[in-house]
């Protein structure tokens, strides 16, 4: 029996869910990978701090080496001494990880085919939003068996809904375009208008 995602808001009835996508097996360590592929992505790598060898400041020993009572020391710049530079410190990066496109395309429809198997994702009328309005956003979340964080999937052309969403509680609202494994799997629900639904699905099956 091909899955089905019920309508929450806008449309009665509910959509049919192609079950090229939403019938895949969840894969775990598949998932796994490109989750960590897309948060590493997500990093600006940017962090820095300066070595010993980087440091401004004078490359003389603080004391000479014998003849004074205290303990042999070298340079100020050492980590260990104030002022002196980081040891390992970290420098810009890149945090990219590589993951197949094949691969990362299967890990899409493995976590769509839990939400649908779990019966954790709706289907809303986005084009019944004419104006904004986060009362009946609420209104249609509410009617959504439940609980936990929702992620809104929209696309092109329903700004009006998106502006009705997006500032609920525990609500995050995504464009089909951006939508990640990270972000699905993260959702405890997920509500796709009929535009997102085909743009996910379009993206899961791409050759």
């Amino acid at each position: 029996m091909a899955a089905e995602a019920k309508f929450i808001a806008g449309g009665s009835g509910s959509l049919s869910l192609d079950d090229a996508v939403f019938g895949e097996r969840f894969h775990g360590p598949l998932v796994h990978e490109a989750v960590r592929a897309e948060l590493a992505a997500r990093r600006r790598g940017t962090q820095s701090a300066k070595r010993r060898g980087e440091v401004a400041m004078t490359g003389a020993k603080a004391w000479r080496q014998k003849g004074t009572g205290r303990a042999r020391v070298g340079a100020l710049s050492a980590p260990n001494r104030t002022g002196g530079g980081v040891a390992f410190a970290p420098k810009p990066r890149d945090y990219t990880v590589k993951v197949n496109r094949k691969a990362h395309r299967r890990a899409l429809r493995a976590v769509l085919s839990i939400h649908a198997e779990r019966g954790s994702i709706a289907a809303l009328d986005a084009s019944k939003f004419d104006t904004p309005s986060t009362k009946a956003a609420a209104a249609a979340l509410a009617s959504f068996d439940g609980d936990g964080s929702v992620l809104v999937v929209l696309t092109d052309g329903e700004e009006t809904a998106v502006m009705s969403f997006r500032n609920l509680a525990g609500v995050s609202v995504l464009h089909a375009d951006d939508v990640g494994v990270a972000d699905l799997i993260g959702a405890a629900r997920v509500v796709l208008s009929e535009g997102a639904l085909a743009r996910l699905t379009e993206k899961a099956v791409a050759r």
